[in-house]
């Protein structure tokens, strides 16, 4: 297979930067779904770190972070749920996070919007873990 007929072509070029926004219509694509993968893994618990405490749906995304760790979550969902945590973490936002109170706003419609399709995946033991983590975080603060 050649470079240019692979579904992203440009994921091994030098151009190529993973803090870049992607088009939400491939949030699903294979190489994607592993750009994604990375993002949250290196920014996900840093960003959470400095700004759980300013959340109100902190609950929220940790559960999420824990149920698209989950090898029970099916694949489609793991993939929505690490394209709207790559989106809680990258600096480009629509809505910069940056302004006070309503910089979150579009993180929070993208987590909610995210739960109405895909909620059903999270369980219990996901908002527990999430439950206790923020209470840890809490602690240490």
């Amino acid at each position: 297979m050649s470079t240019d007929s692979k579904v992203s072509p440009g994921v091994n070029s030098a151009q190529f930067d993973p803090r870049t926004p992607i088009d939400p219509s491939r949030a699903l694509v294979p190489t994607v779904v592993q750009v994604n993968e990375r993002r949250v893994r290196q920014g996900f618990w840093p960003k959470m770190r400095k700004v759980a405490a300013k959340l109100p749906f902190a609950n929220d995304l940790v559960s999420v972070w824990f149920c698209a760790r989950d090898p029970d979550t099916p694949t489609t969902a793991k993939g929505m749920m690490l394209a709207a945590l790559a989106y809680f973490i990258l600096p480009a936002d629509a809505i910069p996070d940056v302004l006070a109170i309503i910089g979150y706003t579009d993180d929070a419609a993208v987590i909610a919007a995210l739960l109405a399709l895909v909620g059903s995946n999270v369980k219990v033991r996901h908002r527990a873990a999430a439950k206790a983590f923020l209470h840890r975080l809490e602690k240490d603060n």
